[in-house]
């Protein structure tokens, strides 16, 4: 690919790491037994999702109604709608329904969420999404209206899903282990509570990226989800989860400005193409909002966004030769600290690095 005449900020995506990266994963979970669900809301891109279903487009997960809708109308089937609904979107899965005939699963965590979805008529299965330690969304397995919220559902149950989001806060492998442990617990005892009250649950859903690769016991889950995997990122890496090798997704963007007494250089990538996002400097505090790296090889140039404006990136320079190595006008690619935050930036794709240009949508 000639990067000299695109415009910059742009998202560079290499589409064989990314095959690499997909291929791996899939093998990962067939080894251990388990379906993969990939989570789509990184990339948002029907190209992206054909590949990372190997080309059998089913079985995904989505965080938006706008991806599920996409998705369907691709001729997507069995996706999964992985955050709690609210009679507010019943009419957009109802248009859904009926324009695609595509299987949409939903996700709910309430007795009244259940009932609201029961009475308005629409007939999309819902998973019971259970709270295995992070406290963002769902319940405890062991939470009374567990069984209440089933019955509610009767027929529309789909089944049981978790989400150990709180891997993110650790780069200890051995504490995500634990946290995968946690993650695969709360799933199968909730699934163990209703069986044992005659209540059929057809599927046990778990996942994210850390606890896929670690967890040492999925006994009783048939399906993990995760999404990260794909392209990667400086927070995975400084995880310890993947190498920096294995990161397929970046920002070019190009030198526009020097400010040599200030020891300064600024980039076309602010906060728009890179995001706000500094969780990767929890555990790679030089992560920043992003590495900078030669735009060719992607070698690393000993440099990171310190700063950002909307449109404007800021690094610092402790080395005067910088300013001559890299004059106004040369075009870097930057590694993302949060893929799934810089892809959001208002791209309307990815060129990719072995030619050609996938869209990407956004919304919800």
């Amino acid at each position: 690919m000639q990067f000299a005449d695109m415009e910059t900020p742009c998202l560079i995506l290499d589409q064989e790491r990314l095959k690499a990266n997909a291929a791996k994963m899939r093998s990962h979970c067939a080894a251990r037994g388990v379906a993969l669900r990939p989570h789509l809301k990184t990339l948002k891109s029907i190209e992206a999702a054909k590949l990372a279903t190997d080309g059998k487009m089913a079985r995904i997960t989505v965080s938006t109604l706008r991806e599920a809708e996409v998705f369907a109308r691709a001729g997507f089937d069995d996706i999964l709608h992985a955050a709690g609904i609210t009679p507010n979107k019943f009419d957009h899965v109802r248009r859904i329904n009926t324009e695609t005939g595509k299987q949409l699963t939903l996700t709910l965590d309430s007795i009244e969420m259940a009932q609201a979805l029961v009475q308005s008529g629409l007939p999309n299965r819902a998973m019971i999404e259970i709270d295995c330690g992070e406290h963002r969304g769902g319940i405890e397995s062991g939470n009374n209206d567990l069984e209440g919220i089933a019955r509610v559902l009767g027929g529309q149950l789909a089944g049981i899903m978790t989400h150990a989001g709180h891997s993110y806060s650790t780069n200890q492998i051995a504490r995500i282990k634990e946290i995968a442990d946690d993650e695969v617990n709360a799933a199968t005892t909730a699934a163990k509570r209703l069986r044992a009250a005659g209540i059929e649950v057809p599927i046990v859903s778990a996942g994210s990226t850390p606890t896929v690769l670690h967890a040492e016991n999925l006994d009783g889950i048939d399906e993990m989800r995760c999404g990260i995997y794909m392209v990667w990122d400086l927070s995975q890496f400084g995880r310890g989860v993947c190498e920096r090798e294995d990161i397929a997704l970046t920002v070019l963007a190009t030198v526009i400005g020097h400010n040599r007494s200030a020891g300064v250089l600024t980039v076309d990538a602010g906060a728009l193409a890179m995001s706000k996002d500094i969780g990767a400097n929890i555990f790679l505090p030089d992560a920043r909002f992003g590495w900078l790296c030669d735009a060719k090889d992607l070698t690393p140039l000993g440099l990171s966004i310190n700063t950002v404006h909307q449109e404007h990136g800021t690094v610092t320079v402790k080395d005067p030769a910088i300013f001559d190595r890299l004059p106004i006008g040369t075009q870097v690619r930057i590694l993302p600290g949060h893929a799934c935050l810089t892809a959001a930036g208002g791209y309307e794709g990815y060129h990719l690095l072995q030619g050609g240009f996938w869209p990407r949508f956004n919304g919800w």
